[in-house]
Formats: C-alpha cells, structure tokens, sequence
C-alpha cells in the first residue's frame, strides 16, 4: 500500500486544481492525474518485469498520481495472451507484483492493475489453444473468435479465477484493481448486443448484470474492504444494437448499490471491430480532443462513486478544466505519459509549456507499442534516458538539417551542454513532418517540431536558416561532432517515364498544383501518397488511387489504416489494391501509367492528367560523403554501442589528425519515420 509522498509533492500544494490531492476511500492520491491500464506490450512471458516496471516507474518519478497497468490483464487459462498481456492467474506473478509496487510507492505514486476475461476477445489458436467462451455464440469482428456458451461451471470457474486474481494483486502490494466491461466478459453479459441467453444470466437488465455482479462480490470477499476495487466501464456503447447512456446509468446504479465497488472509470464505445477501437474507443489525431468527456461528465452527475475519464485528453489545459469544474474525479492523461512521463512534474514546477506534447498519432498503439512518435525513450528506460544528463566534456557539435532527426540531435546536445549549431537549407525547421501536416486530419504533427524548437531557443542552440551547407562552411565551425540530419529526396527515378511523375512533395509544398484528374500510386504503405491524394480531393480534383499493398496505410498503425479507409469510403475514392507501378508515358495531353498486378502478373493501363507517386526516399547524403575523409572516424558509427545508446563512442579511430567526428542519422541514413528519426539521435547523442 502506498504510504509517502515523492519529493514531487513535498513543497507547498499549488492551487492548481490538477495538483490537489484526492481522497480515494482509504488512500489519498497526492495529485489527480492518473494513467489508465492499457496493453503496453513489455510483459515477460505474461510477467510484469524489469522493463515493464522501469516504464510505469518513470511517469511515478514524474509526479503522477496514480498509474495504471495491465490493460487487461488475464485471470483465466481460456481467456488468452492476444494484446500481448501479463497474466495475474497464476501464483508466480506476485513476486513480480511486489517488486513492482514497492518501486511505485517508493517514489509517491499509487498502483493498481486491470484485470478481466476476454470471453468472445480472445483467440482460440493462442496460448494453450481452447476454445473462447462468451455468454451466447456471438462472433467478435476484430479477433474472429466464434465463442461456445458458458454453462454454469464456466461461470462459477471464472468467477472464482476473478477472485483469486484479485487476491494475487493485494498480495502483490498494490493499491488496488479495476475490471473491465466494454468488450470484455463481463460486458459481454451486459450488452443486449451480445447477450441472447434465456437463464437467469440473460434477457432482462437485472438478469445480465447477475455475472458481474457475482464477480464482484467474490473479489470483495477475498479481498477485504481495504483494497480499492474499481470497475473500468463504458458508459454508452455508441451503436442502437448496444447500450446507450441511460441504459448503461441504470446498470451502474446497479453495481453501486451492491456495495462492492469504489470507483467507475468511464469510457465510451465499443471495442470489436478496427473501426470502433480506432474511432471511437481510443481516439487519435483525426478525433476531436477529449471527445467524450461530455458523456463522463453526464454519468458521474447521476453516480455518488468517483469517476475517471481518460479518452484523447492530451493538454493539460483540458485536464484541467475537467477537474475545476467536477466533470470528473481524476484525469487520465495516458498517452500524455507515454510523450511525457514529467508532465505533472513539469506542472508543478510551473514549466507546462516544456511539455513534450501528445500530437495523437497513436504510433503507441503500434507494433512498437507503447513508444511514442516522438519520444522513443518510452517504453525503453533501460536503454535511453527521459532525462539527459549534462556531459562532462563540453564539445562543439554541428547538425546539419532541422527536420526531425536534426532537431532531436540538437536538441539532446544542448542539454548535454554543448556548443550547438544547426545549419539548415529551407526557411523554416521541420523537414518532411511540415509536408505531412498538409493533409487533412494529420496537422498536430507540427507539435514535433514547435516543441524541439522551443527547447533549442531555451537551451541557446544557433539555427541558420536558408544555409545549404557545404564541407568548408562545416569545418569553419571548428566542430568536435558532425550529425549529417540532411533527410532524403524522393526516389522514384528507376521508373522509366520517371520526368513525367509528380512527388508527393510537391503537391503538398505547393511546387506543383493538382490537375483536374489525379492517379495517385503508393509505393510504400505510409502516409506521403495518402496524404497528397487528400490535399488533391480538397483541390477538388478527381482521384484515383492504386497502391502496392493490400490495404490502406498498410505500413501504419492499425487506428491510423482506419481512417484513411473511412477518408476513403466517405469520398467514395476509387482504389486497386497489390498493384506496382511499372513505367509512365505520354498519351496525347494525358499521361499512361503501366500497372502491374502482384497477384496475376498482368500489366494494365490507367491514363490521368496527372500522376503522383511516392516511394519513398533516397538519402540526400552527399555533405556526408564529402567530410568521410576529414573525419575520425569516416563516418562509422559503431552499431553495437549505437542499440544501448552509446553511438558516438567509436573504436575506428581511421585518421587521427582529423578535428571532427562525423555521424548521419534519420532518412539521411536511410528512408524511414518520424519514429526511427528521433530514435535515431537520441540514442545517438545522449552519451555524446
């Protein structure tokens, strides 16, 4: 249990509404800033260990509340790994619940656990391979499971294994548990949408509440009345088949009178198809902010119980809002952690606006998960720092490029304390992530750049705009260090016709202006053609798109291939899917593509006024080229010590007499992301 404050909280309490302590039953929370449990994807064989701990110990060392973790985690052997989770139904993990608490409260922060059945959400070729259970054979879209009906031992096994995991979690020290409903088991026997049984566990409101009920019950059993246990639950369901607000305030009335729960944390929609968890449940960059904290807001005004709300509120001054006006009891700002784990430490010392922001990309919910865009230190606190430490030796350091790896590289550099000076040709930081802001619904990635460049004006670092730097105006800067950020210029020039393709950049720079009827050819799965065929639509230009995968966005994250295939279906975009870009020709005033089909090798043509391609790009490397021979160590950069973030230490010392050691990082190295970009010169420069 949590007994101290960090040193976070140990000064005088601000009056900020964000920063009061909140009286949680028999714990107090030292602020009301909380991180809701999500699948963060670090477990060790089901196992919250050492890097899953280092991750939610560092938002603790940021001055958060309270922190969430194991979204969700199992307690069942037919309730499998699919997110991936941790499993809390087996003994052995509460040694790891132990340790993992003891550093929690160690630094001031409370800690509790989600725990669930997946029912139907699971996946029957996981794990151990069993069949998926729900309360009727309803198939689930997103993980294609067709269930086979509970019967009544199912239920009394299940429940039992709820309490049972429960009881693991306050052995394990922590402060508390919620579970979960939404598409999980127990809201599966909530839904009308999902419910189609005719017993005492189906049919009328009070019937389908009787499952969670009982879990319920059996967990305060085991646990006692001094364990916080909190039930994570939707508040409406967003579609006519499902429960809307009123239906779903009736339920909670339900659980509240029952006496066994302390706390609702409040969320909105469904989460069993792509579309739904994308759009509604989990919010990004195409969402409004905080889209549901309305519907937060309107439950807890009908419930006595605390309620937590966490959905795309990413700014503090939401926040906020959201706690000055009692639309809520605490905030969850999770994502916010992931880009920030010091937001609330940086609140507190009155430096909001030295917060690295959440931009929405929903890159944290990626493969990668839960690494942020634009801050990979997240997730990895073994490897790469939050907090950068001053160097020893001061050096004189030269980057060469202000987009975003050029900006990262500066910027950790200057908070080493270096001499830092950033040569860049365009007229304006940012490179390529002003490009991709163009489209539509992606304009918050500007946030990437606006932050770097405010902590390069905070920390003295020099940037010459408008200078396309050459080897001698370089060397002219005495440097210690040379990071070559220079990016990468479309490649498309192995396509025969290859003079009569237009970039995706200069459709979205303004270079060259949409004609009247566009075929856009994507070549990669990432967002540069999707973005210049959205800028082309608002041109009103008629589109057509051909790309070489088999969906949508295919190298994106799954929230990001959702709303490119809404854009998509809502302008009615005409699209060839697994088809390759062969060569273009002139026919007449209009231009011929050749299309081959990857999956019948035919070839095809398609003719428009105008044709965008993207393919990526090659590295503008030609600076680097030029110094290789004027520096220590020809540019090699060690790539073993470059992984545990040691990149500038080198053991290929070629010519001693040289003044400079030179590096080049981002898709100067070779064409990537925003992601690799940054990742590149943290990892790079943080020993520098």
């Amino acid at each position: 249990m949590l007994k101290t404050e960090s040193s976070v909280t140990s000064e005088p309490r601000s009056a900020d509404p964000l920063l009061q302590p909140f009286q949680l039953k028999g714990l107090q929370l030292r602020n009301r800033i909380m991180s809701t449990s999500h699948a963060a994807g670090l477990g060790d064989n089901g196992m919250p260990a050492q890097r899953y701990q280092d991750y939610h110990v560092e938002k603790a060392k940021g001055g958060i509340g309270l922190t969430m973790f194991g979204g969700s985690s199992n307690v069942s052997i037919d309730s499998p790994d699919v997110m991936p989770q941790l499993n809390v139904g087996v003994d052995a993990v509460v040694p790891y619940l132990q340790q993992f608490s003891e550093r929690v409260h160690a630094e001031g922060a409370a800690i509790m656990c989600q725990i669930t059945h997946l029912g139907r959400r699971g996946e029957f070729d996981q794990d151990v391979y069993l069949p998926t259970v729900a309360p009727s054979v309803v198939r689930e879209t997103l993980h294609r499971s067709i269930p086979r009906e509970m019967d009544h031992h199912d239920i009394a096994r299940i429940i039992g294994d709820f309490a049972r995991a429960a009881m693991r979690c306050k052995e394990g020290g922590l402060d508390g548990i919620e579970c979960l409903s939404g598409a999980h088991l127990i809201g599966q026997f909530l839904s009308p949408a999902q419910n189609f049984r005719t017993d005492a566990y189906g049919g009328s409101l009070e019937n389908r509440c009787r499952f969670g009920l009982e879990v319920f019950e059996a967990i305060r059993k085991a646990v006692g009345d001094d364990f916080l246990v909190g039930f994570r639950f939707i508040v409406d369901e967003g579609y006519k088949e499902g429960l809307d607000l009123e239906q779903s305030l009736k339920i909670a009335q339900v659980f509240q009178a029952a006496g066994h729960i302390d706390f609702f944390n409040a969320i909105y929609g469904r989460m069993d198809t792509y579309a739904a968890l994308a759009i509604d449940n989990m919010p990004g960059m195409a969402s409004p902010d905080a889209p549901w904290l309305s519907k937060a807001a309107a439950f807890k005004a009908e419930i006595d119980l605390p309620v937590f709300h966490a959905a795309r509120i990413a700014d503090v001054a939401t926040a906020r809002h959201a706690i000055a006006e009692g639309l809520i009891d605490l905030v969850g700002m999770t994502r916010a952690h992931i880009a920030d784990p010091y937001l609330v430490a940086k609140i507190a010392a009155g430096e909001e606006d030295r917060i690295r922001p959440c931009v929405g990309t929903t890159h944290c919910m990626g493969h990668m998960r839960p690494t942020c865009v634009h801050n990979p230190a997240s997730g990895h606190e073994a490897v790469l720092r939050q907090i950068i430490e001053p160097a020893g030796k001061k050096r004189t350091v030269v980057v060469v490029g202000a987009g975003p790896a050029g900006l990262e590289a500066a910027r950790v550099c200057g908070e080493r304390g270096h001499k830092v000076t950033v040569l860049e040709a365009a007229p304006k930081a940012g490179g390529q992530i002003l490009l991709a802001a163009r489209a539509s619904w992606r304009k918050n990635l500007v946030g990437i750049v606006d932050w770097r460049v405010s902590e390069l004006d905070r920390l003295g670092v020099d940037i010459h705009f408008n200078t396309y730097a050459d080897e001698d105006q370089v060397a002219a800067f005495a440097p210690d260090l040379v990071i070559i950020a220079t990016g990468g210029v479309p490649n498309f020039e192995h396509i025969p016709g290859h003079e009569l393709i237009t970039s995706s950049w200069d459709i979205l720079d303004g270079t060259v202006k949409p004609e009247s009827d566009v075929l856009v050819v994507d070549g990669t799965g990432r967002h540069a053609a999707l973005s210049a065929a959205d800028f082309c639509h608002h041109q009103d230009s008629s589109i057509r798109l051909v790309t070489i995968d088999s969906t949508l966005a295919a190298e994106q994250t799954y929230a990001e291939q959702v709303i490119w295939r809404k854009w998509a279906r809502q302008i009615n975009l005409p699209v060839q899917t697994e088809e390759l870009l062969m060569s273009v020709r002139r026919q007449g005033n209009r231009l011929a593509a050749t299309i081959r089909s990857e999956l019948t090798n035919q070839e095809s043509e398609i003719t428009a006024s105008q044709i965008v391609f993207d393919s990526g790009t090659y590295p503008a490397d030609e600076l680097f080229h030029a110094l290789r021979q004027r520096s220590s160590n020809e540019g090699v950069t060690n790539l073993q010590n470059w992984v545990a973030g040691r990149g500038t230490e080198t053991d290929k010392v070629t010519n001693p007499d040289a003044k400079f050691e030179l590096h080049r990082i981002g898709d100067a190295l070779s064409s990537r992301n925003i992601h690799a970009a940054v990742n590149d010169a943290l990892r790079l420069c943080q020993t520098c």
